[in-house]
């Protein structure tokens, strides 16, 4: 099932698709720029995945130290950052290389402690999309991401459907797509993870208690390209959703 949440007429309500926009809960239909969408679940914390594409790491190899024996790149970022569909993130007036990242959101239903891969799909509770933006200018390397790089105001964009697993047979089998402008500049599919949903549920859970609606952004494939205050930023991926966001300078 694919749910949302949204504000509308000063309160906050739960929401399905419909042609004509979204459907809430109480039966009225809307358009979808009559309501602000939020995220589509309570989120906890975040736990976001720097290279896990091997495309991505293949794009970024000349600034990279990275083999194959090192651990998932993993950095933590606050609810301050997150934003919902057709949400405006800010374009800072001094950033020369701002990005996109189209990533599959994985969130956790069940308490997790030391799962092991095998049961690991057991505690996910389904599935939305991400931008997850990034200001390269602020980057101390380029495969250490800090808190001005990753965790500005605005800087998560969710949505706008929660679905849930069980209407994703395979998760690692999905495209993804980014696209500025109307154009196609990020392709890649789910497959191309270096480290899949299950593997990193366990070496997450080994050190951490994974909670319901925490929520780990998985990363993204290459084609990563500089955008600006202005552009529509739409990241697709099969079968969980359409994610619109839009870069606006910084006041």
């Amino acid at each position: 099932m694919k749910t949302a949440r949204v504000a509308f007429a000063g309160a906050v309500h739960s929401a399905v698709p419909h042609a004509q926009g979204v459907q809430l809960a109480d039966g009225r239909v809307l358009r979808e720029d009559e309501v602000v969408w939020l995220a589509p679940f309570d989120v906890g914390t975040i736990i976001a995945l720097g290279l896990n594409y091997a495309d991505h790491v293949k794009e970024l190899a000349k600034e990279l130290t990275v083999t194959a024996k090192d651990e998932p790149l993993v950095f933590l970022k606050t609810a301050s950052s997150v934003i919902g569909h057709r949400g405006h993130t800010p374009w800072p007036a001094d950033a020369t290389f701002m990005h996109y990242e189209c990533e599959l959101a994985v969130v956790i239903g069940r308490p997790a402690k030391r799962v092991k891969a095998a049961q690991a799909m057991a505690h996910v509770a389904g599935y939305t999309v991400c931008n997850d933006w990034a200001v390269r200018d602020h980057l101390e390397n380029w495969y250490r991401p800090n808190l001005r790089v990753k965790n500005r105001d605005g800087g998560t964009a969710l949505g706008p459907w929660f679905v849930s697993a069980d209407e994703v047979p395979d998760p690692h089998a999905l495209g993804l797509r980014t696209l500025v402008n109307g154009r196609v500049t990020q392709q890649g599919r789910t497959s191309n993870m270096v480290n899949d949903i299950p593997a990193l549920i366990e070496y997450l859970s080994s050190f951490m208690t994974l909670a319901p609606g925490d929520v780990i952004l998985t990363g993204t494939p290459e084609g990563v390209v500089n955008v600006d205050a202005g552009d529509e930023v739409v990241c697709e991926i099969d079968g969980i959703g359409r994610l619109v966001n839009t870069l606006v300078a910084e006041a």
